[in-house]
């Protein structure tokens, strides 16, 4: 019994080494593929292409950032990585048997995405917390959005925003319009069912909903850039 502890914390102890030491990593380097990457691609069979090209924050438009952050995550400068009233809303909402609801923030969306796999379970759920943690607490909030950003999902094996600018636009992340930023954004619950270009009417609504939104929020900065920046929002 004694054996079987001593080998259950060096497990912990390993896994909590290596994950800090990927995390750490990542907040200097390109995250070159994901998880989810890697499943699509097995799932598309052959012929399937990973549309993906990495880009600098300063390569990606202000109004994506800004757009996504209205989208999807308003208080993303202001949480530590969980948003409990947007949690306990869902919960509510979700309890009272009305649409499912989730709550997750960028950060939790950029753990999922970067160091885990697209999975309901109270383990997967467990190990997004866990990472969600490590890389609010290693990383800054420039860099959770700069990554999160360049992995997510935004098309039909289409994944970061100069991906997404290319296929939905045919220009780089870093020329995008706002409306066309926000159309981007409009299409993140499901971008392999919704079009960003052309637009259905629903994402037509959406667009213009997050349009208002980035009205809304005012001149954005982040922790780490000037404000200069972003007067043009």
């Amino acid at each position: 019994m004694k054996r079987f502890f001593k080998f259950i914390l060096k497990l912990v102890i390993w896994f909590i080494v290596i994950t800090v030491v990927w995390v750490v990593a990542y907040k200097f380097v390109p995250v070159p593929y994901t998880p989810l990457m890697a499943i699509r691609s097995y799932n598309g069979g052959e012929n399937y292409e990973t549309k993906h090209q990495w880009k600098s924050m300063d390569g990606i438009s202000a109004y994506l950032q800004l757009a996504v952050i209205c989208a999807e995550d308003q208080n993303f400068m202001a949480h530590n990585g969980f948003d409990y009233d947007a949690i306990e809303k869902a919960y509510k909402k979700n309890q009272a048997g009305k649409k499912l609801r989730g709550a997750s923030t960028i950060s939790q969306q950029t753990a999922k995405n970067v160091f885990l796999w697209p999975e309901r379970s109270w383990f997967r759920k467990g190990m997004e917390v866990y990472f969600t943690f490590l890389i609010e607490t290693l990383w800054s909030k420039e860099r959770i959005l700069e990554v999160y950003l360049n992995s997510i999902e935004m098309g039909d094996s289409v994944f970061g925003a100069e991906a997404a600018a290319q296929y939905w636009f045919n220009k780089n992340a870093k020329n995008l319009l706002k409306r066309e930023a926000a159309a981007i954004a409009a299409i993140l619950p499901n971008p392999r069912k919704y079009r960003a270009s052309p637009a259905s009417a629903y994402i037509e609504k959406r667009t213009s909903w997050i349009v208002q939104q980035m009205r809304y929020y005012g001149t954005f900065t982040l922790e780490e850039r000037k404000e200069d920046e972003w007067t043009k929002i």
